[in-house]
């Protein structure tokens, strides 16, 4: 379990959210963890196209994603769509990858929201399968909605920044958040990132933001002011 001092928060319309290293965020009081675009078999489905890249990205994703649940001792995970990089995908799970999902699973309540690579995720691999999702002051959906509600939890733009430090300039993966809406940063391998202050995010917080900087030791956070330059989308 993550110690109390060493505890970063989002406030987001209310409810207290634990941004961790790995990617994923922590709701402490519902006892879930949420992650967004983990693209199982994106390595597999680059390879199609001769794209040589290591098979083992959906292995790496579930090390992780199996990490950060002994770290949070979640009983309820919400992956918030875009968890297959196709609708093959889940045909190609290797056998020992395909149990390890399976185990994850059945081991904790698992809620699927459907995203745009994924509108349809396979049955057969446990959990349940939704468009959105709803719990208290939180509502849970793939991709950030033109017309907002207050609690919107999404991923999809798989958001990165630049920042400049006194000492060089720093560019990783990142939360980004106004208070009434949240987007989280990809979870997955070979994912790519795209830059806060692209207008494909930045029309989403027209009263700005603050982002919370996944760094190497620590979880930073800087205002819209601090970020710098665009990036593209992996």
């Amino acid at each position: 379990m993550v110690e109390a001092a060493h505890r970063t928060t989002i406030r987001l319309n209310g409810a207290d959210l634990e941004p961790d290293l790995s990617g994923a965020l922590f709701w402490r009081a519902r006892n879930t963890l949420i992650v967004a675009d983990l693209h199982f078999e994106k390595g597999s489905a680059l390879a199609s196209r001769g794209q040589l890249l290591p098979p083992y990205d959906t292995r790496s994703t579930l090390k992780k994603l199996n990490e950060a649940l002994h770290r949070t001792e979640a009983a309820r995970v919400i992956s918030l769509g875009d968890s297959f990089h196709d609708g093959d995908a889940g045909a190609r799970l290797p056998n020992e990858d395909r149990a390890a999902l399976i185990d994850l699973t059945n081991r904790v309540e698992w809620i699927w929201v459907a995203g745009n690579h994924d509108p349809e995720p396979p049955p057969d691999l446990g959990g349940t399968i939704v468009e959105e999702f709803t719990d208290g002051p939180l509502l849970f959906r793939h991709e950030a909605s033109n017309r907002p509600s207050a609690g919107e939890v999404s991923g999809h733009f798989h958001p990165k920044a630049t920042v400049k430090t006194r000492m060089s300039r720093v560019s990783a993966r990142c939360f980004v958040s106004d208070g009434r809406r949240l987007i989280l940063p990809s979870f997955g391998a070979f994912t790519g990132g795209l830059n806060v202050r692209d207008p494909a995010i930045e029309q989403h917080f027209p009263q700005g933001f603050n982002i919370w900087l996944l760094g190497r030791s620590g979880i930073h956070r800087f205002p819209k002011s601090a970020t710098l330059g665009r990036s593209t989308k992996g």
